[in-house]
């Protein structure tokens, strides 16, 4: 029995050891109270709608397609005979099937080809604007009416061909500094459900656009899966997206900025001499009164275009008026700081 038995110091050691474990944990308890433990900051994530597209490539979708409805609707607008607005209203993320089951039944679904992207595309247009908009071409007003749910006869597919044309068309427009595309509509269909172009889960970038005509009011949605840009994401970041701008300049542009220019006044101004004076003197100056300068009278003029030195030049007279006889062109220099009489003869 005696081995069962602690020692006094044995007993001492155990109760040093629950001491200072009950202080650290009171320690760490009010720590956390006084909230002088920093907490690591979670966000959360939801695996169902993973953020593949980079935010500099959604920047540049957005600013993109900003252009592309501007042009859309001046296109659409010329189609119809009337005024049709074309607003980018967003650009998000998420999976395919919550694109499709977000839609109605039945609607106006069209897979689109874009050559030399992988995949479809899919451009759908909701049936709330897309009557409207038939019967606008067949003659009709723009007064709003209550949609109708059914697909679309073979007549109003010959209709909506010629709005898919010009969207497509714009949209090549749009994307030329990026990638030149070749789309074409492969086929319509009404149900979005039965259309699978890739898995319910995968990721597609969708592009909604708000379309006013008249009183009626409608979205027309394009979803481009993440699949068919993966491969040109990286000419879809900013610094890319302003190179791909920048067009050369063509012999058309030239000419227009040329003759644009020529008519644009500019100020010459011919520098006869210069020289150094105190302020005392530059106030007491006179009519009449004479200032010395150093410079030799055989020294050609100085002509200035703009501020920039770009002439040298010498002094006469043409037709009784004070000239200048333009001698040969300089390089630019920086501006003389020294107070300067200046004369603006007409050459």
């Amino acid at each position: 029995m005696s081995g069962d038995i602690l020692s006094q110091a044995e007993v001492e050691n155990l109760l040093e050891a629950m001491e200072e474990d009950s202080g650290m944990a009171g320690a760490s308890k009010s720590a956390t109270a006084d909230g002088g433990v920093a907490r690591a900051k979670v966000t959360s994530y939801d695996f169902k709608r993973p953020e593949r597209v980079g935010k500099e490539q959604m920047r540049s979708l957005q600013t993109m397609h900003e252009g592309f409805g501007r042009n859309f609707g001046a296109a659409i607008s010329a189609l119809l005979r009337t005024i049709v607005d074309v607003k980018l209203t967003s650009v998000d993320q998420m999976t395919y099937s919550e694109f499709v089951f977000s839609l109605e039944n039945p609607t106006c679904f069209n897979l689109i080809s874009a050559s030399p992207l992988e995949g479809q595309l899919i451009l759908d247009i909701n049936p709330s604007i897309l009557f409207p908009i038939i019967d606008r071409l067949l003659g009709g007003s723009t007064t709003s009416a209550p949609p109708a749910r059914r697909p679309l006869t073979e007549i109003e597919l010959r209709l909506v061909s010629r709005v898919t044309g010009l969207f497509l068309n714009e949209m090549q427009h749009a994307w030329e500094n990026v990638l030149k595309l070749d789309l074409a509509v492969d086929r319509v269909e009404s149900n979005p459900q039965l259309v699978q172009i890739i898995p319910a889960n995968e990721v597609i970038v969708l592009i909604s656009f708000e379309l006013t005509v008249g009183e009626t009011r409608g979205m027309m949605n394009l979803c481009i899966p993440f699949n068919s840009i993966e491969r040109i994401s990286n000419k879809l970041s900013a610094n890319s997206w302003i190179s791909y701008s920048k067009r050369p300049a063509t012999a058309t542009s030239i000419g227009h900025v040329t003759n644009q220019i020529s008519t644009a006044p500019v100020e010459l101004v011919v520098e006869l001499a210069e020289t150094r004076i105190a302020t005392s003197d530059l106030i007491d100056l006179r009519v009449g009164d004479i200032i010395a300068s150093e410079k030799d009278v055989q020294q050609p003029l100085v002509v200035y275009v703009e501020g920039q030195p770009k002439f040298h030049a010498n002094p006469g007279q043409y037709k009784g008026r004070k000239a200048i006889c333009v001698t040969e062109s300089i390089a630019d220099r920086p501006l003389p700081t020294a107070i300067s009489e200046e004369d603006s003869p007409e050459s």
